[in-house]
């Protein structure tokens, strides 16, 4: 698996958090900013990690920001990206497991380095389930199709 990660000044410092835990375990990453606490705009950030999993080159993506919001709804409008805002450990397996999410959205203000970390891991490691729910992503592809440029 390999992961694209980034973050604005506000989840700056979550981000060096979850790229040294990727590491322990043994997951691919690479950092595609900010490298700084320094303003910002969350979207400049989004949009690449969004489009590297779109492309794909990466599996998965991570973005943080100061709540994970805005970071969400950037890397939502790039066609093919299922990205979930998650913090606790149910949203982040619910996320995996239904709706295949393929980025994972946190806030750094929102969460502490723990729960942070215990969402990573139960995101990685959960499995989409496929079956009913395969039908319902096919409904939102349809919906990007009809509203977006491809």
């Amino acid at each position: 698996m390999q992961v694209a990660i980034a973050s604005d000044h506000g989840g700056f410092k979550l981000k060096g958090e979850i790229i040294a835990f990727l590491k322990k375990m043994n997951i691919e990453c690479t950092d595609l900013g900010t490298y700084s606490e320094e303003s910002v705009d969350y979207p400049d950030f989004a949009l690449p990690v969004a489009e590297a999993v779109r492309s794909g080159k990466y599996t998965r993506g991570i973005i943080i920001c100061g709540t994970g919001i805005g970071v969400c709804i950037a890397a939502n409008k790039v066609p093919g990206i299922r990205a979930a805002l998650c913090h606790d450990a149910f949203s982040a397996r619910a996320s995996r497991e239904h709706n295949d999410a393929n980025v994972l959205t946190m806030g750094e203000r929102v969460l502490g380095v723990g729960p942070a970390l215990e969402i990573v891991k139960i995101w990685l490691e959960t499995e989409f389930q496929g079956g009913r729910h395969s039908r319902r992503l096919e409904k939102i592809s349809r919906i990007e199709d009809k509203y977006c440029s491809k």
